[in-house]
């Protein structure tokens, strides 16, 4: 179906005449070459009048600068839009202008020169990772697998441990994380175990399985971040965990006997121990009392020996007042000391030949409660018809 033409030549819509014909739909193909012809005028074509189709000349119209001047703004601002970029919270944006690294962009929306100026390479830095040496954990929380060439190192006695390590660590520096190293986390894996190897190649085995582990976790730490930072990996170090350090399999058994061995030594030092705590201060104990009892006997003899010389003193007093009286005084008493602790007693009765014998030893059995001393001297026993005098022991001995 072709478009109607008019006397003056003048191209009309091809819509117009089918409106006022029929009420129909439009052509396909009418519809399909229409918007080729306005698109080739656009972009310099000029649509193709048929009645000169067989002559030589052409009827073409070029687009108007106003055109073409759209379309390059609409392009550029489309392609300066495409530059605009947002960083999230927690990373940061490394800006790359013709391959060189430009700067570092901080949280929030920013803007670069769209592609191939400048590119962004987005870095997360405060993410937590984490590497494992020697062992893998098994996905949905199954049981770790040990990697045996990782694991296993030599101590320096020469004795052979397993030993599980895990690394938590982010990024510190996100220019040396995308520039510096090719894989920083191949980087941070192959550090860590130089640096393992190096603490317990350092380390006695006894050490590292019992009261070491913290002192290889901070050295293994200290060691890996200083590596890190010779590498320039822009990676920090959060968290060091030694997981697992005991002997191999084959020689589990040899290192229980040996681990039961020392815990028994130990529990017997401590029995000991506390058996000195208990025997230590019972000796003390009876020491202090034995020094106080030397000082209280001290006291005591330097007080009777005091006694002793006041006495004297006083004895001297009286021996030169009365001297005959003293002496007698001091004979008696001598006597009454000596003849308290007989047992046998022999008296002589004055005026008489026969001798009194008195068996205090028997006496004393048949009253064992009487004392020495309860019994009455042989001279206070005198009967008064023997015509002894006995008024000296009244001022000698009662008069004192």
């Amino acid at each position: 179906m072709s478009w109607d033409d008019s006397d003056n030549d003048k191209k009309k819509d091809p819509w117009s005449g089918r409106k006022k014909e029929q009420q129909g739909p439009p052509d396909l193909d009418e519809v399909i070459r229409s918007m080729q012809e306005k698109l080739g005028f656009l972009f310099g074509g000029g649509p193709k009048n048929p009645k000169n189709s067989g002559g030589n000349k052409t009827s073409s119209a070029g687009p108007s600068g106003s055109n073409i001047t759209m379309l390059v703004v609409i392009a550029a601002l489309v392609w300066l839009a495409s530059g605009i970029y947002i960083v999230d919270e927690g990373n940061r944006g490394v800006i790359l202008r013709f391959g060189k690294y430009y700067e570092t962009t901080m949280p929030g929306p920013h803007w670069r020169f769209p592609g191939p100026i400048d590119s962004a390479t987005i870095v997360n830095v405060d993410q937590q990772r984490f590497i494992e040496v020697g062992y893998r954990s098994g996905a949905n929380q199954q049981a770790s697998t040990g990697v045996r060439k990782e694991a296993l190192m030599l101590t320096e006695d020469e004795n052979i441990i397993d030993v599980q390590l895990a690394v938590q660590y982010k990024v510190k520096n996100a220019q040396d994380y995308v520039f510096n190293v090719r894989a920083p986390e191949v980087t941070l894996k192959q550090s860590t175990e130089s640096a393992l190897r190096a603490v317990i190649g350092k380390s006695k085995m006894d050490f590292v399985l019992t009261e070491g582990r913290s002192d290889v976790v901070a050295k293994v730490e200290t060691a890996l971040q200083a590596m890190l930072d010779d590498y320039g990996t822009g990676l920090i170090v959060s968290t060091v965990n030694l997981v697992e350090a005991q002997p191999p399999e084959e020689v589990q058994g040899a290192f229980s006997d040996a681990i039961k061995a020392r815990e028994d030594e130990q529990r017997y030092i401590n029995e000991s121990q506390a058996y000195s705590n208990e025997v230590i201060p019972k000796a003390r104990g009876k020491a202090s009392r034995i020094v106080q009892e030397a000082e209280a006997y001290e006291q005591r003899v330097v007080s009777e020996a005091d006694g002793d010389a006041s006495r004297f003193t006083q004895l001297l007093v009286q021996y030169e007042l009365a001297p005959e009286v003293t002496r007698k005084r001091l004979y008696l008493e001598t006597m009454e000391d000596v003849l308290g602790n007989s047992r046998k007693v022999i008296m002589d009765v004055k005026g008489g030949n026969n001798l009194m014998y008195l068996p205090i030893d028997k006496l004393m059995e048949s009253s064992p409660a009487t004392s020495n001393r309860s019994i009455t001297p042989p001279e206070r026993t005198t009967p008064a018809n023997t015509g002894r005098d006995t008024s000296y022991r009244d001022r000698a001995g009662r008069g004192r």
